[in-house]
């Protein structure tokens, strides 16, 4: 009954969760998620069962379905089963087998809760899960939340068993004959948990007898420490960084003189996949000639002048080009769409650089739009003599980024409209003029 008392205290003392609140446990059979279980059971919370078949065990693994669908039967509860091919799937994607299966489990159960209305789940974590996890990020390489450990609740993801040991967990289940299956598995050093649990740990505890204990404790400061750290590090990345649409800009001279230069680095890459190792690249492109840039998986960081810029990888979803035929009313270009109408009597005079309003006497169907290339070249609104588009642009002081995302619309290979910036001399409305053609700029997701 002391163990019972823990758990809800527990939870009530973190505000883990409440009697009203519809639970989704995550079942593997083994002590302590069947133990999670028989306490939700015991205290009246509102919960279902799900468990993952990843078929790494043979039999065993069946074995480990047929258990967890009883433990439903017993506590007459909503049973969730699924069956992954985690050996293909691993392959496939060239992940390890524990990266896999921790993906396909959270991205069903996430599945589940949508479904089901679920309002948490909750895993069997305890606390020397956390001491193992904290060892592996330390020699991964992390920052402060690595070392801070797992947190009882984050959104939708409750840990109620942190608080308890592994061996408080079996003795629970030994003095109230709750039975569990065994992970074979759990004896083996095939994965990397497996390897600190059962080697690195037991042999530093050979050394310092108290390891585990000062690692906890470890934890709980951390914990607070990162409090301040994060309050800190925020104010100063704040100080740093400007927004502008979905790019982030950072000056390179004021961030290149910042204390802890490395930690806010990090600090401000980890939110676009970039890893720790690139931490030194990053200080690198500080000294660059503009041009320079590294990559994450989502996102590109780029040397551009004074600037750093953050923007995200554009994979080749959109078209290379679009036509504009005689009777096209929209086209939808992949940030912004283009509303054209014909004029044939009291033309606008209303232009500016998000309006384009032509003479259509001059103009050849159909008109093509794509992106600008070098080489390119026009004649600027009121000048008589040609220049080319990269010399316009380094006029107008845009930066690499924004060149790259400028659009163009030619009639027969004469460039009439730098989208959003300028017409060709060549097709403005002249006097008197009764046939034009007017192109509107607009952002995707608000009004023309």
């Amino acid at each position: 009954m002391i163990f019972l008392q823990k758990f809800k205290e527990n939870i009530i003392s973190n505000n883990l969760f409440t009697i009203k609140d519809k639970l989704l446990i995550g079942v593997s059979g083994g002590a302590d998620s069947t133990i999670l279980c028989q306490l939700c059971n015991d205290v009246g919370y509102n919960f279902a069962i799900a468990h993952c078949n990843f078929n790494l065990r043979g039999e065993e693994s069946n074995r480990d379905e047929e258990f967890v669908k009883e433990l439903a039967q017993k506590y007459k509860v909503q049973y969730f089963a699924t069956h992954f091919d985690t050996i293909t799937i691993a392959k496939k994607e060239k992940k390890s087998i524990e990266e896999t299966a921790r993906s396909l489990r959270y991205y069903w159960f996430k599945q589940l809760m949508k479904e089901n209305s679920f309002d948490y789940l909750l895993t069997a974590h305890h606390a020397d899960d956390n001491i193992e996890t904290v060892m592996m990020n330390f020699f991964r390489g992390t920052g402060i939340k690595g070392l801070r450990g797992i947190l009882p609740k984050h959104q939708k993801i409750v840990r109620p068993l942190l608080f308890a040991r592994r061996a408080d967990i079996e003795t629970y289940a030994n003095e109230n004959n709750i039975d569990f299956v065994t992970d074979s598995t759990n004896a083996e050093n095939d994965y990397t948990r497996n390897y600190f649990r059962n080697d690195i740990l037991p042999f530093i505890e050979k050394i310092y007898p108290e390891t585990k204990k000062n690692i906890l404790n470890n934890i709980k400061r951390f914990k607070e420490i990162e409090e301040i750290y994060e309050t800190t590090v925020q104010k100063t990345i704040e100080s740093l960084v400007e927004k502008k649409g979905n790019e982030i800009y950072i000056p390179v001279l004021k961030l290149s003189h910042s204390k802890s230069l490395q930690t806010i680095i990090y600090e401000i890459i980890k939110e676009y996949n970039f890893s720790a190792a690139q931490v030194a690249e990053v200080e690198k492109l500080l000294k660059s000639e503009s041009g320079k840039y590294i990559l994450s998986s989502t996102h590109r960081i780029l040397k551009n002048r004074k600037w750093l810029i953050i923007s995200p990888t554009k994979k080749d979803e959109f078209v290379a080009h679009y036509l504009i035929e005689e009777d096209t009313k929209t086209i939808e270009l992949p940030d912004h769409k283009i509303d054209i109408t014909h004029i044939v009597t009291n033309i606008p005079t209303d232009a500016n650089e998000h309006v384009a309003i032509l003479n259509s006497v001059n103009i050849t169907y159909p008109l093509l739009v794509r992106k600008w290339k070098a080489g390119d070249y026009f004649y600027p609104l009121g000048m008589q003599k040609k220049k080319k588009l990269s010399k316009f642009f380094i006029d107008l002081k845009l930066s690499i980024t924004q060149k790259e995302n400028i659009w163009v619309i030619e009639s027969n290979k004469k460039i009439i409209w730098i989208i959003g910036l300028r017409i060709d001399d060549r097709f403005k409305i002249i006097a008197h003029q009764t046939n034009a053609i007017k192109l509107n700029l607009v952002q995707k997701n608000q009004k023309g």
